[in-house]
């Protein structure tokens, strides 16, 4: 038996590698997705074969991550439940879309990852990979073995010599990619607990953010990044410049309790700073450039479109027809938006666009001949006519 395991060289990936190894008396093959994760790569092939893989892959993804998948959920704008930006949410089908690419090559008879059986993160997997291979089989340890906390996962690591950087007194989870860093579990599950300053990664804590504000400007063609300060990037080295831009003034750090798709409350402090500049701006762009119905339609869309993304519906017929219409309503949402970025705050300071809808002969309180202010009056008349009607009937009138 073969199986391809979704690797990240942290606690629970180790384990698993050994873990499948004894259980299934399998060749493992590891695969690890380079998402933007930085030192965390360093020295992990090694690592993989040392734990009992057969061999590694690693994959430089960068770029189809943040073309393919971090932009265009920029373009919609979505946000799940008001403030996660869906930093894992959206790496998760990525993943698994080359885990089934790479299990097909190697001919193996499973794939394996290691999410937990009460997080949000194996049904991203598992729908991705039913969606491109509907006959895959996927193998989940958490769902398996004895295991019951990752204290124990620590216990087995010692015990089988398996290196691991976690520890009991620091048990909390991190994830990081080009688009955030999420931290979870451990000192963070009780909820009233602040989170420790040093737990910052990406971030420079507001104690210690720049004194000295710093503005930007972010260019857009279509509702996609492609220009700071005039300086055209590709989208990996885009959200590379932007998440050490915004870390210097503190930005992007949040800690919120959020709805998991499996039923349960989870607590997590996630940090985001070129995603909340990028988020900032595309807001601003589409001000003056969207039709206002267009863009009340596409903001109507956003609390399902972000469920969508967080729940593991990237390859749902119903997310791609939603991501035609957003494309569509970003054609005109070109132009420059420039921003002052200071002790964790991302303000507006200027926006223009070659499409602009904003006319200042028309919004202006100088006199002007292009609006005539009287015909608000029948406008506004028109629109009572209904509420006029409600309170001269038996509806209107209260007990």
């Amino acid at each position: 038996m073969k199986v391809v395991v979704a690797y990240s060289g942290g606690l629970d990936t180790s384990v698993i590698v050994k873990w499948v190894k004894d259980t299934y008396r399998a060749e493992v093959v590891a695969f690890c997705a380079d998402l933007g994760q930085e030192e965390e790569l360093d020295g992990l092939e090694e690592k993989a074969i040392k734990t009992g893989a057969s061999k590694c892959y690693i994959r430089d993804l960068r770029e189809e991550f943040a073309k393919d998948f971090i932009f265009p959920i920029f373009q919609a704008n979505a946000i799940y439940e008001g403030s996660y930006l869906l930093g894992t949410s959206i790496a998760r089908p990525l993943i698994a879309k080359h885990l089934v690419e790479i299990a097909r090559s190697e001919k193996a008879d499973a794939v394996c990852h290691g999410s937990t059986g009460k997080g949000n993160d194996q049904v991203r997997f598992e729908l991705t990979s039913y969606a491109l291979n509907p006959r895959i089989k996927i193998i989940a340890p958490w769902r398996e073995w004895s295991f019951k906390s990752r204290s124990e996962l620590i216990e087995y690591a010692k015990n089988h010599k398996i290196p691991v950087t976690v520890s009991t007194a620091k048990p909390y989870s991190m994830d990081r990619n080009l688009l955030h860093i999420s931290f979870e579990g451990g000192i963070l599950e009780d909820p009233w607990a602040e989170a420790p300053e040093d737990m910052s990664v990406l971030t420079s804590p507001l104690s210690k953010a720049l004194d000295k504000a710093e503005e930007i400007t972010l260019s857009f063609e279509k509702g996609i990044p492609t220009k700071i300060n005039g300086k055209k990037l590709s989208p990996a080295k885009m959200m590379k410049e932007l998440n050490s831009i915004g870390a210097k003034h503190g930005i992007g750090r949040i800690d919120i309790v959020e709805n998991r798709y499996v039923g349960m409350k989870s607590r997590g402090v996630y940090e985001t700073p070129g995603g909340t500049i990028l988020h900032t701006a595309h807001r601003a762009m589409e001000s003056i450039t969207m039709d206002r119905e267009v863009m009340h339609l596409r903001d109507s869309w956003i609390p399902y479109y972000a469920k969508l993304v967080y729940n593991g519906f990237w390859f749902a017929p119903e997310r791609e027809m939603l991501q035609a219409a957003i494309t569509e309503s970003q054609k005109y949402v070109t132009g420059d938006v420039r921003l002052k970025l200071f002790k964790g705050n991302c303000r507006i300071t200027g926006r223009r666009s070659p499409h602009s809808l904003y006319d200042a002969k028309i919004a202006s309180f100088e006199k002007e001949d292009v609006y005539n202010q009287a015909d608000a009056t029948g406008f506004i008349k028109l629109n009572a006519l209904r509420l006029r009607v409600l309170a001269n009937s038996r509806q209107g009138k209260k007990p």
